[in-house]
């Protein structure tokens, strides 16, 4: 098998995913307190939220875990989107 066959097989790539999410999230945030540049707080948390709850679903469904942790990432997923498009219906973009 290998490497990339082995990250996707065994979600380690989703760990992987995750701390790019992380990352992101951390750069872009002290960006928008240093400069007041780049997207505010809570925007940037519902939608990296999103992101990291469907990468959580797919690694628990790739992992075998129980079907029971793959809806509940997804219905967090689910609920970050809803949160996400509320605060954009609300800015009017």
């Amino acid at each position: 098998m290998d490497i990339l066959s082995e990250l996707i097989l065994s979600g380690r790539i989703i760990d992987i995913v995750l701390g790019v999410l992380i990352l992101e999230l951390l750069l872009i945030s002290m960006l928008y307190r240093t400069k007041g540049k780049g997207v505010p707080p809570y925007p940037l948390l519902v939608n990296i939220g999103a992101g990291g709850s469907l990468a959580l679903g797919i690694k628990a469904s790739v992992t075998g875990a129980d079907w029971q942790w793959i809806a509940v990432w997804l219905v967090a997923s689910l609920v970050f989107h809803i949160l996400d498009i509320s605060a954009r219906w609300q800015r009017g973009t």
